[in-house]
């Protein structure tokens, strides 16, 4: 349960618990957390309370997160291929949530060209992927959860895991596979519709520009660890994987189809 590239940001485990701080946002994600143990999802962590320092309380999913560099399942195909379904799966169980109200999420649902159609989990890195024996089983940091559509919290796994980034910024273990076979690997494990896949690029497109805004504004309001990421360059990373992208849109495309 850390934060990008293994910045811890308040967050310790204690027992089979973690604890974490409780920001704003906390009473709408732990109303998610609870709607998906109702319903019976067991690919996320669950949500058991407040303790006497002011912290959210929740289930340590037990398992492997790559962090840092990728070990050799988290690169497999067949890893890809879950991290589809597993997303496919928290979708299908999250669809019949309506959130209170006035819930206040840590983003609004902002450049959706679309109304909301649910609650994703919006940040599906490696990181944020719990795995045993090779296979992915859970989802866990659901800080960046908020109102979204289903392609978009697509877009943003298939951006971490196919990926869609220039080669120079890509794990070594995938600095030489070809990304398009692999976006539609992913289309195909999660059974994404075929006019759903024409739109995924131009949605690639728009959530790269949206990352880098918000990413250099939480960067200069919030400081921590998105002022870490930023000046770790983030920001530079996005602007190659949007030229690279570029570079390579027909061919990527062309898997799509």
């Amino acid at each position: 349960m850390l934060s990008r590239e293994g910045l811890a940001d308040g967050v310790v485990r204690v027992g089979e618990t973690v604890r974490r701080p409780l920001g704003a946002h906390g009473p709408a994600v732990h109303g998610l957390l609870r709607y998906l143990e109702d319903v019976g999802f067991d690919g996320a962590p669950r949500f058991l309370g407040v303790d006497e320092q002011g912290r959210e309380v929740l289930s340590y999913v037990e398992g492997d997160v790559p962090r840092g560099a990728l070990p050799g399942y988290a690169a497999a195909d067949d890893a890809l291929a879950g991290v589809a379904r597993l997303l496919r799966r928290y979708h299908d169980a999250v669809q019949g949530y309506d959130p209170p109200a006035g819930a206040r999420w840590d983003a609004e649902p902002a450049d959706l060209d679309v109304e909301p159609e649910l609650i994703g989990h919006c940040d599906i890195t490696p990181e944020n992927v719990v795995f045993r024996d090779g296979t992915p089983v859970a989802l866990i940091d659901f800080d960046l959860a908020r109102p979204t559509t289903r392609l978009y919290d697509v877009v943003t796994a298939v951006r971490h895991w196919a990926p869609l980034a220039d080669p120079a910024d890509r794990d070594r273990l995938l600095y030489h596979v070809d990304p398009g076979p692999r976006v539609r690997l992913f289309c195909d494990a999660y059974g994404l519709a075929r006019d759903e896949r024409r739109w995924l690029l131009p949605a690639a497109w728009a959530r790269f520009e949206r990352s880098y805004r918000v990413m250099r504004e939480r960067a200069e309001r919030r400081g921590g660890v998105w002022a870490a990421l930023w000046d770790g360059g983030a920001g530079r990373r996005i602007r190659r994987a949007q030229d690279w992208m570029e570079l390579h849109w027909d061919d990527l495309d062309g898997h799509l189809v």
